[in-house]
């Protein structure tokens, strides 16, 4: 039998995070809201899902969706500082496919949504990842373009 460490959660403040953390959490977060929404379309075909998905999950996407947000002054002064923090984190991978500029405006994309998750602003999670559907949806990238 494998033996696990029982975690006890405990609140922590988001602030004191790195924006690699902060990423690590927004890009599962973001991810889920994604499948969700294209699975409630009536998307359930787990190779069309996959292929869906990367319209809004996609480096270049979420750098997209930055890049409109910071445009449209989206975010909050909170929000922004943690975009810095995931945008100008040093990263032990390799981007795959993009460019450097696009890789680290995506992370500072999902560190934004790790951090409103780990504040517990989650009506705020809400309103980003609707508002990138729509966008995405919309169209709304195609003068965004990273690579």
């Amino acid at each position: 039998m494998i033996k696990v460490k029982k975690l006890t959660e405990k609140d922590i403040n988001p602030d004191t995070l790195s924006g690699q953390t902060l990423a690590y959490l927004g890009d599962a977060v973001y991810e889920i809201y994604i499948r969700r929404h294209l699975i409630k379309g009536g998307i359930v075909k787990p190779q069309v899902l996959q292929r869906e998905a990367t319209h809004y999950v996609s480096a270049k996407a979420q750098a997209g969706l930055i890049a409109k947000m910071q445009d449209e002054n989206m975010l909050s002064e909170a929000e922004l500082a943690a975009f810095h923090r995931g945008r100008n984190a040093k990263s032990h991978t390799k981007a795959k496919h993009t460019s450097l500029k696009t890789y680290q405006l995506s992370t500072g994309f999902e560190a934004v949504i790790g951090y409103l998750d780990l504040a517990g602003q989650h009506d705020r999670v809400d309103e980003v990842s609707l508002w990138c559907i729509k966008t995405v949806e919309e169209g709304g990238l195609e003068d965004y373009d990273f690579n």
